[in-house]
C-alpha cells in the first residue's frame, strides 16, 4: 500500500497544517463560549439603557446652540470652540 503525496500538494503543507490549527483552536473557542442568550440575558439592562440614552439624544438633540449651523458655523465647531476655551467674540 504505496500513499503517496503529489509534490504539487506537498509545497502547501505549512497552509494545511495551519488551517487544521486555527479550525481546531476555532472549535474550541466555540465549544466553551457561553450561548448568545446567555449574553443578551445578563447584558439586557446595559442595552436597554444605551438605547433609551440615544432616543433620548436623538430626540433632543435639535435644542443644542453649540452644534446648529444657525450661527454661521460649521456644524460642530460651536462645541470646539467651547471645550477648547476660545471666548465667543460678539458685536454688540
Amino acid at each position: 500500500m504505496d500513499i503517496s503525496i503529489s509534490p504539487q500538494l506537498l509545497q502547501y503543507k505549512n497552509h494545511f497544517g495551519i488551517a487544521i490549527f486555527v479550525s481546531l483552536i476555532l472549535s474550541l473557542l466555540l465549544y466553551a463560549a457561553p450561548r448568545l442568550l446567555s449574553i443578551l440575558g445578563y447584558f439586557w439592562p446595559l442595552f436597554a439603557s444605551t438605547t433609551l440614552f440615544l432616543v433620548a439624544i436623538i430626540a433632543f438633540g435639535g435644542g443644542s446652540k453649540l452644534s446648529t449651523e444657525a450661527q454661521g458655523e460649521t456644524q460642530g465647531q460651536g462645541i470646539i470652540d467651547y471645550v477648547a476655551g476660545h471666548p465667543d467674540y460678539t458685536d454688540i
